[in-house]
C-alpha cells in the first residue's frame, strides 16, 4: 500500500513555523519536507522544541506564524480531529488508552472514533462487521492477538506501548506520529518493538521522536535534529552522524554517553 501525498511527492510538510510564548519563542522557524512513506525521527536535546512541534503539527496548539500542509492540504488552525479525519494520527508520550476495557475494545473504540462515532462507541457494537474486522487486524499486527480479551491495566508496560501504536494506526492514517514509543524498554523489548513499527508503518509516513540513538539509526530513513527551535541538520543518519555541527550540539555528547552505559553495562556483567 503506498501512503498519500501531495501532487510535490511531499506528504507533510512545514513552512517557517514559528510557536511564541509571550516573548519567548520555542520554534524558530522551522521549515521541514517528508516525502510520502518516509520514516523520519526528530532528535534534539531536552527543550529544544520537539513536543512543541508535535502539538503544532496535531492541531493541539496553534502556531503564530507559518504554515503545515498535510498531504498537500493546509492544516495549521484546524481541530486535532479534523486533522485525524485528514490522514494524521498521533500516539502520545504519556499512555492514552482506557485501562479498565480490554485491548479490543481499546482498538474497536479508536476505529469508531476515526470513522466518526465518536458519540455512539457502545451503539449496535456486535453489528458493526466493518469496525470489528479492522480492529482484529490490528490485534494482529501488534502482536497481541493472546491478549485480546486482556484488559490494558493487567499488560504488561511493553504491550501496553504496543497497544497505544494499535490504537494510533486503527484510523487507517497516512501520516504517523509516534512520540518517544521505546522509552521505558529493556534492549530486547527495544529491538522487538521496532520491528513492529516497521511493520505497522510499511507504506506510510512515520514521525518519531526518540532519544534511544540504536533506534533512531536503525529505523529512520532521515533524521531532523531540532535545537532551540531549529532544525540544523535534516538528512540521512551516515551524514546526520558526520555533521560536525549536529556532533557539537547535540550527538557527541549523547553518543559520548551512551558509549559510557554500554562499557559500564560490560563491566558489571564481567564482574
Amino acid at each position: 500500500m503506498s501512503s498519500a501525498s501531495s501532487s510535490n511527492g511531499l506528504a507533510l510538510e512545514l513552512r517557517d513555523l514559528r510557536k511564541s510564548f509571550g516573548k519567548t519563542e520555542i520554534i524558530r522557524g522551522t521549515s521541514l519536507a517528508v516525502k510520502a512513506g518516509e520514516r523520519v525521527a526528530l532528535i534534539g536535546p531536552n527543550g529544544a522544541g520537539k513536543s512543541t512541534l508535535f502539538n503544532l503539527i496535531s492541531g493541539r496548539m496553534a502556531p503564530t506564524s507559518g504554515q503545515i500542509l498535510l498531504n498537500g492540504e493546509a492544516i495549521h488552525g484546524m481541530k486535532p480531529y479534523e486533522i485525524n479525519r485528514r490522514g494524521l494520527a498521533r500516539s502520545f508520550q504519556v499512555s492514552n488508552l482506557f485501562p479498565r476495557l480490554s485491548v479490543f475494545e481499546n482498538i474497536r473504540c479508536a476505529v469508531l472514533w476515526s470513522m466518526g462515532q465518536r458519540y455512539s462507541f457502545w451503539r449496535f457494537l456486535s453489528d458493526l462487521t466493518a469496525v470489528n474486522q479492522r480492529a482484529e487486524e490490528v490485534l494482529d499486527m501488534i502482536r497481541l492477538r493472546r491478549k485480546r480479551d486482556t484488559h490494558v491495566a493487567n499488560l504488561t508496560y511493553a504491550e501496553q506501548r504496543a497497544l497505544e501504536v494499535g490504537v494510533t494506526i486503527a484510523g487507517g492514517g497516512n501520516v504517523i506520529l509516534l512520540d518517544e514509543p521505546t522509552a521505558g524498554m529493556s534492549k530486547s523489548e527495544t529491538a522487538n518493538f521496532v520491528k513492529m513499527i516497521r511493520e505497522v508503518t510499511e507504506g506510510k509516513t512515520l514521525l518519531t521522536v526518540e532519544h534511544d540513538m540504536g533506534v533512531v539509526f536503525g529505523l529512520a530513513d532521515r533524521i531532523a535534529v531540532l535545537v532551540y527551535g531549529e532544525v540544523i541538520a535534516f538528512d540521512t543518519p551516515e551524514n546526520v552522524r558526520a555533521n560536525d555541527r549536529v556532533k557539537e550540539a547535540y550527538l557527541g555528547s549523547v553518543l559520548a554517553e551512551s558509549q559510557r552505559a554500554e562499557a559500564q553495562a560490560a563491566e558489571a556483567a564481567g564482574a
